[in-house]
């Protein structure tokens, strides 16, 4: 596997596969035809079909800035290679100069068709659990962190710090933002209202809910209002992981170094993930993302607590397994209905997986490995219809459009 520098990404919401990766399309086809002064671009799939509402014409035209464009929506969802494609066609006075074909394939990740996408080093020795477990096994590590500098050197922490500084701007910039997000949906922005209640609330145990369901909106939030967030893995699950790490940052008093060391061992799941799976909820539907961003983050809360290997991998498969099936879809397109409230439920059923990580795990060994849901999550994926894998046309996108 790469390094996990390419899991966390810094980018625009409010999608990875929609605004991040179309971003990274047009910057290529731009450095490969510099003369063109007109530029028409299909959007087929799900970029079509969600692209107003995740802004992808919006990125594209803004990227293209300077030179005349048109975008077009192809809503063929038949025989597509990739359910993310978009096709670029260059001009110059008139004449077409260039042409290419690219997938948007999640996490703001792109392939070009017909061409090898270029080899990222390959610095980890394998691509499961059970192969990093036995690669700990054999050289007597205890510790996940320690696997990830072992292979990535403490250059990754400079990387990773970062990487937090915008995950605590992209919630602190937006909780106490008010009013309402574009598009129109209507969708209020709750984050501060939530954050007031949790001040006010004396129980304990639903202040700890509150301030982490207040952090994963503000990020989801600043994400759909077209902010720079952190892909965790992905821009529609980017408030999960965050709203936990800040939370125990900020009330827990857990140090930097701990966060750090976290954001290895969620970045190396993540990786295991991508490589055996998929990230992109246009592929395998939101279990990827939300499900996704809910495993790492249980895995990320257990090590900070001091858990086991074996208990960081309960958490991690416990989240996901109960997301399987989950389906992605968006209202009208926008990254706000379902999106924001799966993001808090996401974060506490983080909270809620490393807390049987710590108590039940140690109760009766667990019979399902993180590499076996992940194989599932695949399946699943995989034979979901396409009404369900971010299109915006099934589930609650079908039902609320008929309102």
């Amino acid at each position: 596997m790469p390094s996990i520098k390419y899991v966390y990404k810094i980018g625009p919401g409010p999608s990875s596969s929609h605004t991040i990766g179309p971003y990274h399309a047009a910057m290529n086809f731009m450095q490969k035809y510099k003369d063109v002064d007109e530029v028409k671009v299909i959007l087929y799939g799900s970029l079509a079909l969600t692209g107003k509402g995740h802004g992808t014409d919006k990125i594209l035209l803004e990227t293209l800035c300077g030179r005349k464009t048109s975008i077009e929506f192809n809503y063929d969802l038949e025989n597509l290679p990739h359910p993310n494609t978009l096709d670029f066609f260059g001009y110059q006075n008139g004449k077409l100069i260039g042409k290419k074909r690219y997938y948007s394939i999640g996490g703001g990740e792109i392939e070009i068709e017909g061409e090898k996408r270029p080899e990222r080093k390959k610095i980890y020795p394998f691509n499961t659990f059970d192969g990093l477990k036995n690669y700990m096994n054999k050289h007597s590590i205890s510790d996940i962190a320690q696997v990830v500098d072992t292979f990535e050197g403490k250059i990754i922490d400079e990387h990773l710090n970062t990487v937090f500084d915008y995950m605590i701007n992209e919630i602190e910039s937006n909780l106490d933002q008010t009013g309402y997000l574009p598009g129109n949906l209507g969708v209020k922005r709750v984050a501060k209202d939530i954050y007031t209640k949790a001040l006010n609330t004396e129980d304990p145990f639903e202040k700890r809910i509150l301030f982490i369901t207040a952090y994963a909106y503000a990020a989801s939030e600043g994400n759909a209002a077209g902010s720079l967030v952190v892909t965790a893995p992905t821009c529609g699950s980017c408030g999960v992981l965050p709203a936990l790490l800040y939370y125990e940052h900020e009330f827990r008093a857990v140090d930097r170094t701990q966060i750090i060391n976290a954001l290895k061992v969620a970045g190396l799941l993540a990786n295991i993930i991508i490589k055996n799976a998929s990230i992109s909820g246009a592929a395998l539907g939101c279990q990827a993302e939300i499900g996704s961003a809910a495993s790492i983050a249980g895995a990320a809360l257990a090590h900070i607590h001091g858990l086991s290997t074996y208990q960081i991998e309960y958490a991690a498969e416990l989240a996901l397994e109960h997301f399987l099936g989950l389906t992605c879809d968006p209202v009208n397109g926008y990254v706000q209905i379902p999106c924001i409230e799966r993001n808090g439920i996401g974060a506490l059923r983080s909270l809620m997986s490393y807390i049987y990580a710590k108590d039940i795990s140690i109760l009766r060994k667990n019979k399902v490995s993180f590499d076996e849901v992940v194989k599932a999550m695949k399946i699943t994926g995989e034979s979901l219809s396409k009404d369900y894998k971010e299109t915006a046309i099934g589930g609650l996108a079908k039902i609320i459009r008929k309102k």
